[in-house]
């Protein structure tokens, strides 16, 4: 008997729907069935990059045309206020929040994710995003923003973090001669959701939009309904292999000396050395200045161009009207993306070259070349140049995101690979705290500026940007410092050997294909790439339509 036909009927009458065991793929299963389901999952979740195109409607929710502001408004009473419009900044928290809890809940929930399997974590992940979302649309109806930081920041947050690493280890399984590929793709969806969430926004607002009512709470319903069907999808699509299995005809490759160390060092050791702190803070300052910028993208080209998005270079953001802040809106959901778009191809194009330079070097373009183009991107909005303005962010995102995609391989070369799963867990607490740096300094400084009177316009980004290239000075300053582990941290022969021989043990029986993994790209595997590729093509040629006539 087959290690397939041991995970058969025996196994799945006893396994409840959302159990590990029921979702053991049998003979004849397709393996690229599996991406298609984890981009399900995380092109949703990945709108949360996209929900600064919400920040501007939701600061006129009860003026609707402008927004009822209130001079003596805190932080503390904007949570509560049911007559006060909110600020951009109080908003802004939702996007701290997204990523405090993804961060968090990664590290907290890696654990139990490995033992209940994807299926159950993809569930949990698709009720928290979505419920969450839901409870924030009740926020926005009753006008309480405690129910939004509550809904779509802190419940929709843990999603996020079950949604973001329900994937990696299963694609990792089943593509182990891929393994790059398989987890990029993931990966990139994360970075793309919001090239179709933003402009999926932008339209459902303006349907929704009334004299009453800036159409924000009943886009958050239908998105809701839509995220759950797609994230359920692919929750359902989830399979993992038996034990021993391996892809037909294929036999891994004999262990490499490539790395900066092919010793271990133990998950318990890893947070004692000075090198996990300051690849740590390699992390979080490369983040922090890239995750600010995602989270004001929308309102930061509409206030910086104004008018001259749409033909009218002299006439500045408050004197625009309702039909041309519209207008400028939709174009504006284009850069952020547009900024996906960069976001995702720097996911591919840094990690790549990581494998040729370096990561330390890969770091070192990172921060150099954020620090110029931050430095220059004033000069850039004063002088009105749209191109080299969006050209100068597009990098500064692709960066962002290749930061993600290096970071882990950057660890394996530092700590080995024995934990490596773990430490990129506990690293993943630099994206929480990027996630209340980032957005905080771009959201408050802002509205010193505006407290100050400075209009919208260049002027009120310009202190921002200046700060951002110092973050990123002290990250390079970081990266110069990682060096190779001394010897007493890592773990002796005898103990490696231990470990590995548990791994051995637990996974002990045959090995094979067992008729797993095999059709390629058959018309199944055909239909579910359809799935999500037709919405991601839909927004890509939205973002590319934007693009035009952004430089139009």
């Amino acid at each position: 008997m087959t290690a397939a036909d041991t995970s058969g009927a025996g196994v799945l009458a006893g396994a409840g729907l959302l159990d590990r065991e029921r979702i053991i793929a049998q003979p004849g299963f397709n393996r690229w069935l599996v991406p298609p389901a984890a981009l399900a999952i995380h092109l949703c979740i990945g709108m949360a990059y996209g929900f600064s195109v919400f920040w501007l409607p939701l600061s006129k929710s009860l003026g609707i045309s402008a927004s009822t502001a209130c001079p003596d408004l805190t932080l503390a009473s904007a949570l509560f206020t049911t007559t006060c419009d909110w600020r951009v900044a109080d908003l802004g928290w939702i996007y701290t929040l997204f990523f405090v809890l993804l961060g968090c809940s990664a590290a907290i929930w890696g654990g139990w994710l490995e033992r209940v399997g994807p299926r159950k974590a993809g569930f949990v992940s698709a009720c928290c995003w979505c419920g969450g979302i839901l409870v924030a649309a009740v926020g926005v109806m009753t006008h309480q923003l405690w129910l939004m930081w509550l809904g779509a920041g802190v419940i929709g947050g843990i999603g996020l973090g079950l949604g973001y690493i329900s994937p990696v280890s299963t694609l990792i399984k089943w593509f182990p001669d891929r393994r790059g590929m398989a987890t990029g793709m993931a990966i990139m969806g994360f970075g793309g959701g919001a090239m179709i969430g933003a402009p999926l926004a932008n339209l459902l607002m303006n349907y929704f939009k009334t004299d009453t009512s800036v159409g924000v709470w009943q886009t958050f319903v239908v998105m809701a309904v839509i995220y759950f069907v797609f994230m359920m999808g692919g929750a359902f699509g989830y399979r993992i292999p038996p034990a021993g299995w391996r892809p037909e005809g294929w036999t891994a490759p004999a262990a490499k000396s490539s790395m900066i160390t092919t010793k271990h060092v133990h998950l318990r050791d890893a947070h004692k050395t000075k090198q996990f702190w300051l690849i740590w803070a390699v992390l979080c300052l490369n983040v922090s200045a890239g995750i600010g910028v995602i989270g004001m993208a929308s309102p930061m080209l509409q206030e910086i161009f104004a008018g001259s998005l749409i033909g009218l270079p002299d006439v500045g953001f408050a004197q625009l009207d309702a039909g041309q802040k519209a207008s400028i809106a939709t174009i504006a959901a284009g850069f952020a993306g547009l900024l996906s778009l960069f976001n995702i191809g720097g996911r591919f194009f840094w990690a790549s070259l990581s494998d040729k330079i370096g990561r330390k070097n890969t770091y070192y373009t990172f921060f150099l070349l954020g620090i110029v183009l931050y430095a220059v991107a004033p000069t850039l909005a004063d002088m009105g140049n749209k191109a080299l303005f969006v050209l100068a962010f597009g990098i500064i995102l692709s960066m962002y995101g290749g930061g993600f995609a290096t970071i882990p391989a950057y660890l394996a070369d530092i700590f080995g690979t024995q934990f490596v799963g773990a430490i990129h867990g506990r690293l993943l607490t630099a994206w929480a705290t990027a996630g209340i740096v980032g957005p905080v300094v771009v959201n408050y400084i802002r509205e010193a500026q505006i407290s100050a009177g400075v209009a919208p316009g260049p002027a009120l980004y310009t202190g921002t940007m200046y700060i951002l290239a110092g973050m990123l000075a002290l990250g390079l300053i970081a990266n110069l410092f990682v060096r190779p582990l001394a010897d007493k941290w890592f773990m002796s022969d005898a103990e490696v050997a231990s470990l590995q021989a548990k791994s051995a043990a637990a996974s002990a029986g045959p090995s094979g294909s067992f008729g797993i993994g095999r059709g390629g790209f058959d018309a199944k595997a055909a239909l579910a790439w359809a799935v999500v590729g037709i919405p991601l093509l839909w927004g890509v040629w939205v973002t590319l339509k934007a693009t035009f006539a952004l430089f139009g």
